[in-house]
């Protein structure tokens, strides 16, 4: 499995509004600013997260985007199903009803584990907890 750019960048970008949840609204261009990602790649993006509840957007003067709830309320995991669709390794797991080998297939249950094994680890890291970990190696790496 191989999380595409839209996967990557929507983490970053998700990540960057929890970080600056405490500035209300933030327009979108300030976030492809300091991700160094474009504006309209970010706008692809949101277009896969509007009809979900991981946001609250708003327009005008300021308008922009933040976050629905609290950063531990959301998973790496939750975050990449929502733009990669699956974490499975292959498709036949997603699809084993349609596989017509899935009655004899010796793989399939090795590639059912592994994506058993990307499940658990992606949902127990919350954007809360990819904070407080940069948090702590930035105090490490400035002698606090």
């Amino acid at each position: 499995m191989k999380i595409s750019t839209k996967g990557h960048y929507a983490l970053r970008m998700l990540l960057d509004l929890a970080e600056h949840q405490e500035d209300g609204y933030i327009p979108l261009k300030d976030v492809a600013e300091r991700q160094g990602i474009s504006k309209n790649y970010l706008e692809q993006i949101m277009i896969l997260l509007k009809n979900t509840d991981v946001l609250k957007t708003t327009r005008g003067f300021q308008g922009g985007y933040k976050l629905a709830k609290r950063p531990s309320a959301y998973t790496v995991g939750d975050i990449i199903r929502l733009t990669e669709g699956s974490v499975s390794p292959v498709a036949c797991v997603d699809d084993a009803d349609e596989c017509e080998r899935s009655d004899f297939c010796l793989t399939l249950d090795v590639w059912r584990g592994l994506e058993q094994v990307i499940t658990e680890y992606l949902d127990s890291i919350t954007l809360q907890d990819i904070m407080d970990k940069g948090r702590s190696a930035s105090a490490k790496e400035h002698g606090f």
